[in-house]
């Protein structure tokens, strides 16, 4: 259901549905936060709502969905802090959170998605530091942190990750 014109909240009801393996729902109008119910979805592999107009709060319910290989949500206008609980998605490869109101500290707990090879953080107003717990993530190929309020150094773990091709931190990180 990409590219559509489709508004409105996610319906809570959502998290019924079972067997769904997938909720793209990139570039459409909806509105509203992200149900925690979305959490039930033991199936699901993807969760995409790219480009749309969210409110609230990532989630800590999402850190359930175990099997869920991609999480999406580049610019849809979610904010507060990074649940610590997504560190428990360990079949995750792709999180993308970058373009949006988040805050806070990155949790420490994503060093743990030994699976994920592409993170994106860009563009938030995420503070504390970069965590040294990244340097954890084996199969890292991109890193952005870019255009937030972090402070410290570049930890010294990430020279330690042989697949990161990418490390983007410009105006990121203040001495």
């Amino acid at each position: 259901l990409d590219d559509n014109n489709l508004g409105g909240p996610l319906p809570a009801d959502l998290g019924d549905l079972a067997q769904l393996e997938r909720l793209v729902l990139n570039g459409n109008r909806i509105s509203g936060q992200i149900p925690p119910e979305l959490g039930n979805l033991s199936n699901l592999t993807m969760l995409t709502l790219r480009g749309n107009s969210l409110e609230g709060p990532i989630p800590s319910e999402l850190g359930a969905l175990t099997r869920l290989d991609t999480l999406d949500l580049f610019n849809t206008g979610v904010s507060g802090a990074i649940p610590p609980s997504l560190g428990n998605l360990g079949s995750l490869q792709r999180f993308t959170v970058g373009w949006n109101q988040l805050s806070g500290p990155i949790p420490p707990e994503l060093g743990r998605l030994d699976n994920a090879t592409y993170m994106n953080f860009s563009r938030n107003q995420l503070t504390g530091t970069i965590p040294p717990e990244f340097g954890d993530l084996d199969s890292i190929e991109l890193l952005s942190v870019s255009r937030n309020d972090l402070t410290g150094t570049i930890p010294p773990e990430l020279g330690e990750l042989a697949t990161l091709e990418r490390l983007y931190a410009e105006d990121a990180v203040a001495a």
